[in-house]
């Protein structure tokens, strides 16, 4: 003879109250054939529908067992229950418990997303199930549309879903008037006659009077267990095939993305403001990394259009600053012995003073530059118009000068030509040769046409007065090691001046340097934006908390219907995520307009690149995993009974 459908020994519930135990079903036994009828009637408060829950497996014994088709429940893993409320019962409620922002066909088909029923076959087989329960005409329509008695048909279209081989009716007709009644009641016996386990928990016995068999239960013991009346053999309903773990995972995978979207829909200011903290974070985070670099690349042209492959000789030790020592010692002399050095290609000498310049009515104070005649090729710095002074001009001592843009634009009126004026540097007549075409900026801001440049021998004897130089600046040839040379440079200033009163400083190391100093603060600017990207995670899981609580009683009914704790906390998990996708793309094209905006305004350079959009929209979604998990975490370890009772 094979076991019950399902069966009870002994079993007993105790909860806690107040610190007390509160014994509510005592050594129940019951046992339950396939295709019964069963009414399990008591007052309220009498253990029915704590007896219920058992049954269903939303429950556990306290002590005794209960066994399904021979299995022991208390056996049985959390997924494992889940999967027998999903295939072996279905649930019909006092309270219908739809979800209200479902449509009815919806609503009807959620327990066959949780088995991976495919969407076209599941809408299908609710559609049916509903026409046959006369809703065919209220398809699209939502709980708030639909009278009493038409929830309640779609809530037993939702327990037939997955063929709901028993059906456990709570109270069934308990909010219905008595017509209403009548007819959910005509159903479960038509139900009970194509072979559904019936069993209808109720205080009413008018209902009971259906059932083939009546259980009563008071304080929490059996009573009574009557058969009414001898029930027809009857065919054993059976569930719905149960799709493939990855199958029933996509559909899982479909219909919280579903619930998430229709989620941010339903509350789209809320939504709204939650995304802003994510938009803001990943705005800042695209739009001070593009300036960033843009910051970044000025900085190395500036000093890349000064020249890479060039070494400079600076006056006073190493760590030593120029300005804090007199060295005396870069004399005229140390230049042939530099131009000859291996490797070395032009080599000149730069001493700098601040003199005033005159042309007609015009003043100016600017730098002057005592150099040498390959001034233009070491710099790369050719002139705009006229000529640069020659080797000829600096043997000679001749008083010609070479002029900046800035300062030819602002010595001379509009439209003039300086070549072959005379200007007055200091109290000296120099004649105008060459304007040098424009250099910009240095990478401290300052402007570099705003110079001119003389002989070295001119200038130390017309105009600052000194002989010696304040630095040297050698270009290496192409193909030279620039370390080899920077070392022979550095033996030959040795030996001439017996000790280390100078310092080499080599262009690549300072844009190196120069580089790195600027992806620091490149990186601290992301920093700081990531702050803000961490605090619109926690609005995120702040909001994803107060939606759990409102969505309690949601929670509960997807659990009775078979879904299990991972797949609520998908569910929610899938929305947090979905909020800072949605806000990390906003946040991109934020980041890229306030940027574009920020470079028309204030004439900054902005530079965006592929690296940091893609790390922080990566940094958006993980915001959504990590804040949306501890939400989500609480929404799947909710008790399903507790959340059902929650209004």
């Amino acid at each position: 003879m094979s076991p019950p459908l399902l069966e009870l020994q002994g079993v007993c519930r105790t909860y806690t109250s107040g610190g007390e135990p509160l014994t509510v079903l005592t050594e129940v036994g019951l046992a339950i054939q396939s295709g019964e009828f069963v009414a399990i009637m008591g007052a309220s408060g009498s253990g029915k529908s704590t007896l219920m829950n058992i049954i269903g497996c939303l429950d556990k014994p306290s002590s005794g067992t209960y066994r399904i088709r021979g299995i022991d429940v208390a056996s049985l893993p959390g997924d494992a229950l889940a999967a027998l409320r999903r295939d072996t019962f279905g649930f019909i409620f006092q309270r219908y418990n739809l979800m209200s922002d479902l449509s009815a066909v919806e609503n009807a088909e959620v327990p066959a997303v949780y088995c991976g029923m495919a969407k076209t076959q599941r809408t299908s087989h609710a559609s049916d199930l509903l026409r046959e329960l006369g809703l065919g005409d209220r398809l699209e329509h939502h709980p708030s549309q639909l009278s009493g008695g038409q929830q309640q048909r779609v809530s037993i279209a939702r327990a037939l879903m997955n063929g709901g081989p028993v059906i456990l009716a709570d109270e069934p007709t308990g909010a219905l008037d008595s017509q209403g009644g009548k007819e959910v009641m005509a159903i479960l016996e038509k139900l009970h006659g194509q072979g559904h386990t019936i069993i209808v928990v109720t205080h009413d016995s008018d209902i009971a009077a259906y059932a083939h068999r009546v259980v009563r239960i008071v304080d929490g013991r059996i009573k009574s267990d009557e058969l009414q009346q001898h029930a027809e053999t009857v065919r054993q309903a059976t569930p719905a095939e149960t799709a493939e773990d990855a199958k029933a995972g996509m559909a899982v995978l479909g219909e919280s993305l579903k619930m998430a979207f229709r989620s941010l829909l339903h509350n789209r200011l809320r939504s709204a403001l939650t995304m802003l903290g994510i938009i803001i974070g990943v705005a800042s985070v695209v739009a001070l990394m593009a300036i960033g670099n843009g910051a970044k690349q000025d900085v190395l042209e500036r000093i890349q259009a000064m020249g890479t492959d060039l070494l400079t000789v600076m006056r006073g030790p190493p760590a030593v600053r120029a300005s804090a020592v007199v060295v005396t010692s870069f004399l005229p002399e140390d230049l042939p012995s530099i131009r000859s050095l291996a490797g070395v290609d032009l080599a000149v000498p730069e001493s700098t003073s601040s003199s005033l310049l005159r042309f007609g009515d015009q003043d100016l104070t600017v730098a002057v530059v005592g150099t040498g005649e390959d001034f233009p090729q070491v710099h790369d710095w050719p002139p705009q118009a006229g000529v640069f002074f020659s080797a000829e001009h600096v043997k000679r001592y001749a008083q010609v000068v070479t002029l900046g843009k800035t300062v030819a634009s602002n010595l001379f009126p509009a439209g003039a030509n300086p070549l072959g004026q005379y200007i007055l540097i200091g109290s000296a007549p120099f004649l105008v040769i060459g304007v040098l075409s424009t250099k910009g900026l240095t990478p401290r801001g300052d402007d570099m046409d705003n110079s001119v440049w003389l002989p070295y021998t001119t200038a130390g004897a017309r105009v600052s007065g000194q002989r010696y130089f304040n630095n040297f600046v050698v270009r290496v040839k192409p193909g030279a090691d620039m370390a080899v040379v920077q070392a022979g440079l550095h033996a030959l200033l040795m030996r001439r001046h017996g000790k280390e009163d100078f310092n080499i400083r080599n262009q690549a190391d300072t844009i190196a340097t120069a580089s790195e100093t600027q992806n620091t603060l490149t990186y601290l600017l992301a920093a700081i934006a990531v702050i803000s990207l961490i605090v619109g995670g926690i609005g995120v899981m702040n909001i994803m908390l107060v939606s759990v609580t409102e969505r309690t009683r949601e929670i509960g009914i997807r659990m009775a219907i078979g879904a299990r704790s991972f797949d609520v906390l998908f569910q929610f998990l899938t929305e947090a995520v979905m909020v800072c996708f949605i806000g990390g793309l906003a946040g991109v094209a934020v980041g890229v307009a306030g940027g574009l905006s920020t470079s028309a305004m204030a004439g900054w350079r902005v530079i965006f690149t592929v690296a940091p959009i893609v790390i922080a929209f990566a940094c958006a979604f993980l915001t959504g995993i990590v804040f949306g998990y501890l939400p989500a975490r609480k929404a799947a370890h909710l008790d399903p009974i507790e959340a059902l009772a929650r209004e």
